[in-house]
């Protein structure tokens, strides 16, 4: 793949800024020493895993074989902090016990910190507890009582206002002046906290829980816009610490989830989740380029999962600009090749596959007497993918539709766990042609369709071999092939 030399000059320029931005928020900061002492079972294995970042959910300390009583030390790498991190037991009762995860979710920032543990019991307070002079996991379990306490009194009067069935009388009217007048004292109380513990990385956990504003007069759909419209009012996306919190992505999948509560058509949801992207991503572009990036990043995944090229599309500005961080700058730049170069009436590319009998064929030269080729990547270990194939295959049997239909289903696993997925999955897809190229997303076929996420069908004319549509679900294959 060619890149533009004002590309190459963003990536060069992008690099550097990252490593600048990567380096430890506070240069003092060193390395944190999680020390535990296991109870209560025969052994445990112990892994830490963080909740955000490059590699979120993966170990990056494990300590297998620790016994009841003996005390581990965790290092936890100064480029790691602060951060949010699962700590994963997975222990035996008995010696002959089969292992089984218990796990707590705890916060880190500059503080060595000792924990006695017992997981059977993890997220028990009696049974589990950190040292006495413990900062950041005892200001949480703090902040969460009093906030959990004050927005339960703003959750009521939110119920009683939306299910009232008198919204022009002079009592609703006092209800919603209610509502906003505690809204306002809520969220200041919100500010007060932040700005009293402002030394906490705990503090950026604080400003997800931002009571939006609601315009109560109008309907329903009023009422959604008005909350959308105000979602990111409170934010300030100038905190580069807000993306090592996970609780970034779950306040960002709740935005979107309001856009998807409105869509009723696939197209009306790509168009929707495509200006949810835009709206958020302009108001983050004000803050620090490790935000903007990471709200770039956010969307791409999401549109790549759903195979929204309009949203895809919609990035390409941001990818010029080297202020944006963003670590899928070459994804996306080939996803976008991708969406030029792939399109109704051109030639597909061609690649080697195999037929019933495991022959080898070339997809261009194989003869049918099938109208169509359906090529399908995907991955027996993904759930996009299951749930399309669940669709895709009763399709396929329908009277009629054999004939009418030859599918190319190319794996991309390459993982042991993966390729035994695929293995019990095809046996069960009779009827179509499996291949399993080497290199899965990275091999050659999967580049050529620039593949980077699945499922991906495509559905080509078997005599000209012409793509004839990139459908992005069974309904609208069908609807393409009644054509």
């Amino acid at each position: 793949m060619f890149i533009k030399e004002s590309t190459l000059q963003n990536i060069i320029l992008t690099s550097l800024l990252l490593v600048l931005y990567a380096l430890p928020f506070d240069i003092k900061a060193q390395d944190v020493n999680l020390k535990i002492h296991l109870e209560g079972v025969y052994s445990s294995k112990i892994s830490l895993l963080p909740l955000a970042g490059a590699n979120a959910l993966k170990p990056i300390i494990e300590k297998p074989g620790i016994k009841q009583g003996e005390i581990v030390s965790l290092i936890v790498p100064k480029d790691r902090l602060p951060g949010e991190f699962v700590l994963r037991f997975d222990y035996q009762d008995k010696e002959s016990s089969t292992p089984y995860p218990s796990e707590k979710y705890i916060f880190i920032n500059n503080q060595n910190l000792e924990l006695w543990a017992k997981p059977k019991f993890i997220n028990n307070p009696d049974s589990t507890r950190f040292q006495r002079d413990e900062k950041e996991n005892a200001l949480f379990l703090s902040f969460s009582k009093e906030n959990a306490a004050k927005k339960e009194q703003l959750a009521l009067l939110q119920n009683f206002l939306m299910n009232y069935d008198q919204p022009q009388s002079v009592f609703y009217t006092a209800g919603t002046d209610e509502y906003e007048n505690r809204r306002k004292e809520y969220n200041e109380w919100i500010i007060n906290q932040i700005q009293q513990n402002k030394e906490a990385f705990v503090s950026r956990t604080f400003p997800f829980q931002y009571v939006q504003k609601i315009e109560w007069k109008g309907k329903e759909p009023d009422r959604m816009n008005s909350l959308i419209s105000h979602y990111f009012d409170d934010m300030d996306f100038k905190d580069p610490l807000l993306v090592k919190t996970s609780g970034l992505k779950d306040w960002m999948n709740k935005y979107v989830n309001l856009y998807g509560a409105m869509s009723t058509t696939i197209a009306l949801r790509d168009s929707l989740f495509t200006l949810a992207g835009k709206i958020a991503i302009e108001k983050a572009k004000t803050g620090h380029p490790l935000v903007y990036g990471w709200m770039v990043d956010y969307f791409y995944k999401g549109y790549e999962g759903f195979n929204i090229a309009a949203g895809i599309k919609m990035l390409e500005p941001y990818l010029q600009d080297p202020r944006c961080l963003t670590t899928k700058r070459l994804e996306i730049e080939k996803r976008l090749q991708g969406i030029e170069t792939l399109v109704p009436g051109v030639i597909a590319p061609d690649f080697t596959a195999k037929d019933e009998t495991g022959k080898p064929v070339q997809f261009r030269s194989y003869k049918t007497n099938a109208q169509y080729k359906l090529l399908l990547f995907w991955s027996a270990d993904c759930m996009h993918c299951k749930d399309m194939v669940a669709k895709l295959y009763p399709f396929y049997q329908q009277a009629g539709n054999k004939g009418l239909l030859d599918v190319f289903a190319i794996s991309v696993d390459f993982t042991d766990t993966e390729i035994k997925a695929w293995e019990d999955a095809k046996a069960k897809l009779t009827g179509w042609k499996h291949s399993r190229p080497d290199g899965g997303i990275n091999s050659q076929v999967a580049n050529a369709y620039f593949i980077l996420a699945t499922p991906v069908m495509i559905l080509i004319d078997s005599k000209t071999n012409k793509i004839i549509d990139l459908p992005d679900s069974v309904e609208q294959l069908e609807k393409t092939m009644k054509l």
